[in-house]
């Protein structure tokens, strides 16, 4: 092709010399032809490229294509179910609810019910009607130590930062959240004048950054944060540990992207590199947490204070567990983000490979809770890919008492998984700081499909709960929800994930299935002890031994 190249060039220069001889206008020709040598010369000599080194100019034809990939693949390739991370089945539902379409649809499922991992829901014959029931259902989160508890809806908008995301996006996020009576989570990147201006109910989270909240040096910094939690649009604050998208994983804002707008809310200095680390400096043992939530929770005047967190190391939800029933401190929700979250930029192997799905996050920390006799102080909140009434219903089988989305949310502003978040190039303004893309987003028609994806959804839900014979969501359990795990084998949620005994593990002999966590863990450290671990253990910690003792417990 270098040679063929090098032919084409040379005829293209020499029939636009013959025709501007020929017919001097048609020198004119040189503007199209110039450019396709000029760029072609450059191509046969860079270094970095091979492809566009051996096939000059047309070899350029791979990064256009690779550009129109995603897009032709969504709209011309995928079917209605395959597509990821949400396929068009989902994504649809999400578009009609946020528009008020008909989201009914037509000639049964699309879904192979015979294939694993199908799910549904056990329903009742004695049914009940929708229209006797409460559709917008509510959870008060608060512990014993709380002045200021929240009625919080049973579906809020996830943790999604500005910066992150537009300031229109969050404009809309917001003003949904106020029409609609739901929470909105700032994400760690502090309370913006975005979040502010619509005076939607906010859970500010505050992340190993402390943005919002920091000193110069980066530690956590009391009287910031004081003057922005006692503001009455924050209603809780999340300390978070880490994140389904990077569990374990901090992250940088390049100078370039800290504008003085960004400075101000962050308050960090502008034009500079701003680290965010992947651990806390203001704590680091699980006793050092309590005390930080309590701590906040002061100085907030009372308001809830909770932490989410990824599950990875078992051992140390153990170890906050036994901090919990040392220093009667208990933080009022708990967050767990399950490892198929994220929105934003994470690197691969995080993304796809570090930190417990959702579902099993759930069912461990509820069940963890309820051994130590924890649960009824602390409200948990599912957060992960929870888009539809099915979905809540089921985390909430699970375990959780409330659920937060964030893709969905992004879906019903117009997202239309352009796979773009990472590159300020998202075409819908969405994830993106160019003022001319961000223009794309009428925050005052968006705002409304915020509104109106979250009450539909949870009124599906709620259907769903009657159609289960149930008025209320903590009457679910994780009965209801079934599942096909191999052609010939369903299995209920309770027998994926049976439950323990209230209190079971505050005294031994504990159920099997915990004896190596509980061995592994202590309140003084998140590290494991020093505890020797043999074979023998290992098999008593086999999750797919018995639950329970012989003696019954």
């Amino acid at each position: 092709m270098r040679k063929a190249f090098v032919a084409i060039a040379a005829f293209l220069i020499a029939l636009t010399i013959m025709l501007g001889l020929y017919h001097p206008f048609l020198w004119w020709t040189f503007i199209f032809t110039g450019p396709f040598v000029l760029l072609g010369i450059y191509d046969l000599y860079q270094p970095k490229h091979s492809i566009v080194r051996n096939y000059p100019v047309f070899g350029r034809l791979r990064y256009f294509m690779e550009e129109l990939r995603p897009k032709v693949y969504q709209y011309f390739v995928e079917s209605d179910t395959n597509g990821t991370p949400y396929n068009r089945l989902n994504r649809s539902l999400i578009y009609q609810r946020a528009k008020t379409d008909n989201d009914t649809i037509p000639f049964g499922t699309q879904l192979n019910v015979y294939e694993n991992g199908y799910e549904w829901l056990s329903h009742s014959i004695a049914a009940i009607s929708h229209h006797e029931l409460n559709l917008d259902p509510r959870v008060t989160v608060g512990g014993p130590d709380c002045k200021k508890p929240y009625s919080a809806s049973i579906y809020n908008i996830s943790a999604m930062s500005f910066g992150s995301l537009s300031q229109n996006a969050i404009l809309a996020l917001n003003g949904g959240a106020k029409m609609g009576n739901f929470a909105h989570n700032t994400g760690e990147g502090g309370i913006s004048d975005y979040h502010r201006q619509p005076g939607g109910d906010l859970i500010w989270q505050i992340g190993t950054g402390y943005f919002g909240c920091r000193n110069a040096d980066g530690t956590f910094n009391y009287d910031a944060y004081a003057e922005r939690a006692q503001t009455d649009q924050v209603k809780m604050i999340e300390i978070k540990l880490s994140q389904g998208a990077k569990p374990g994983h901090g992250g940088m804002l390049p100078a370039k992207k800290v504008t003085p707008e960004v400075a101000r809310i962050r308050l960090v200095p502008e034009g500079k590199d701003v680290l965010s680390p992947p651990a806390h400096s203001a704590f680091n043992t699980p006793i050092g947490l309590l005390e930080f939530v309590k701590k906040l929770r002061d100085l907030s005047g009372g308001k809830p204070v909770g932490f989410k967190l990824c599950i990875g190391r078992k051992s140390e939800f153990y170890a906050i567990c036994k901090a919990m029933i040392e220093t009667g401190i208990y933080p009022d929700f708990i967050t767990v983000d399950g490892g198929e979250g994220g929105t934003g930029a994470a690197p691969q192997e995080f993304s796809n490979s570090v930190g417990m799905p959702l579902r099993e996050g759930v069912a461990f920390v509820y069940d963890v809770l309820n051994g130590f006799d924890l649960k009824k102080h602390i409200k948990i909140i599912a957060s992960g890919k929870v888009a539809t009434g099915f979905d809540l219903v089921k985390n909430i089988a699970l375990g959780a008492d409330m659920c937060n989305a964030a893709r969905g949310m992004m879906f019903a502003l117009g997202c239309i998984q352009a796979l773009e978040c990472n590159s300020n190039t998202c075409p819908t303004g969405v994830a993106t700081q160019d003022p001319s893309l961000m223009k794309g987003l009428v925050v005052e028609d968006k705002t409304v499909r915020v509104k109106n994806f979250h009450n539909l959804t949870v009124a599906s839900a709620v259907e769903l709960l009657g159609a289960a014979g149930l008025r209320e969501t903590h009457q679910l359990s994780r009965a209801y929800i079934n599942r096909r795990v191999s052609p010939s084998v369903m299995q209920s949620y309770l027998e994926t994930f049976p439950y323990i005994p209230a209190g079971s593990l505050l005294k031994t002999p504990y159920p099997t299935r915990y004896e190596l966590g509980m061995a592994l863990s202590t309140s003084q450290s998140f590290a494991p002890t020093d505890y020797k671990v043999s074979a023998v253990d290992y098999a008593h910690a086999n999750p797919y031994g018995d639950t329970m003792h012989d003696d019954g417990r």
